[in-house]
């Protein structure tokens, strides 16, 4: 369980709150209240005892730390990211950038089987044997959660959700980061930067200095590094995240009251034998903003050890056409999001920049006709 910490001065304005935790081995019915309650209050939660078996998970690892550990020449040889492939420090075609290196391969087998002589010159069938046998595993783990929310919500068709990731047309994926661990000059670095940053601040502050000391104090501690991975929120219906035992994952407050615009960040405690589970931007249209898309971000603050994180995206196929589940609009919540394909979704993600709220450019406007 995690705690948040307070900061940017919202010490006395943000209560703390814990990051769900829930045991799958539990009373179903028990589960797939906890289930909805953390996808509507949080758009997050970490599982336990999962199913997916210790050695499929370390072999995933393996696969992936062999590929990260190759000369960038080699690994060169998978990119570039057109958006699949191999990346490193660009996110994305409009700006983006973070301190990590990346492999976004798609999750059909035949995608894998191809792209494997590009990423293993060594045993490219085993590379695809792996990374095949993780997404099968982690594509039921994410069913079985949505068929849990379908339950939990009530929905005539509890299979609705989970229905389009198993299609054998879906647009699921599955990505490998890799966040270098920080060399000792630029752990230096930082430590200069925060210097200059306290030092900068305490002179702005004037007469406020001593109100805002501990506020600052807080804030610097809490956002000083390098970001990895920059804020946002998947697109996606759902993603499972796993990682190594590095931190660096962080999820935007529920709590936020967005004073000036400013974040508040809960850092997420690793767990290499949990499965942290997001809400994406689809199952919240999908909800019809009942659960919610959540924001996250990956920082690379890391001098002992690298970061390895690998996330399975459920997704449609990309003639799927997203709209709210009619058990979701009632006169109490009249329709909040327009009808739109996944195809469509997609193209406008890619036109944006990380952080950009894009489901807000899919709202209904109250005469949306599309069936």
């Amino acid at each position: 369980m995690v705690v948040a910490s307070a900061t940017l001065g919202y010490t006395d304005i943000i209560r703390a709150r814990r990051i769900p935790e829930i045991d799958l081995s539990q009373d179903r019915d028990r589960v797939k209240e906890l289930v909805v309650k953390a996808c509507e209050e949080f758009g997050f939660f970490k599982v336990i005892k999962h199913g997916v078996p210790e050695e499929l998970i370390t072999r995933m690892e393996s696969a992936g730390s062999e590929f990260f550990a190759l000369p960038a020449r080699e690994k060169m040889k998978a990119g570039p990211p057109t958006p699949l492939g191999y990346g490193s420090k660009t996110i994305g075609f409009n700006g983006d950038v973070g301190e990590l290196e990346y492999l976004l391969l798609h999750a059909n087998p035949a995608f894998v089987s191809n792209k494997a002589v590009l990423i293993s010159k060594k045993d490219p069938s085993k590379f695809s044997y792996v990374v095949n046998e993780y997404v099968d595993a982690v594509r039921q783990l994410s069913c079985e959660i949505l068929a849990m929310v379908g339950e939990g919500l009530g929905l005539r068709d509890s299979g609705a959700l989970s229905r389009a990731i198993r299609d054998s047309e879906s647009d699921c994926l599955v990505r490998l980061n890799h966040y270098p661990q920080m060399k000792e000059e630029e752990e230096e670095e930082e430590d200069n930067i925060s210097s200059r940053s306290n030092a900068n601040r305490k002179n702005k502050v004037g007469h406020h200095r001593r109100h805002h000391h501990n506020h600052n104090n807080n804030n610097n501690n809490n956002n000083k590094g390098r970001v990895g991975f920059g804020e946002h929120s998947d697109p996606q219906i759902l993603s499972i995240l796993h990682s190594n035992d590095v931190d660096g994952l962080q999820i935007r407050s529920p709590a936020d009251g967005g004073v000036d615009g400013a974040a508040t960040w809960v850092p997420v405690p690793p767990d290499p034998d949990a499965f942290f589970v997001h809400v994406g931007d689809l199952l919240q249209a999908m909800t019809n903003g009942r659960l919610v898309s959540v924001r996250h971000r990956a920082m690379a603050n890391s001098s002992y050890k690298s970061r390895l994180s690998i996330v399975f995206f459920g997704a449609p196929p990309l003639h799927s056409l997203i709209s709210p589940l009619p058990e979701m609009i009632t006169p109490a919540a009249p329709r909040r999001y327009k009808s739109f394909t996944w195809a469509e979704y997609k193209k406008t993600m890619y036109s944006l920049r990380l952080s950009h709220n894009r489901l807000d450019l899919f709202r209904a406007d109250g005469d949306d006709e599309r069936s």
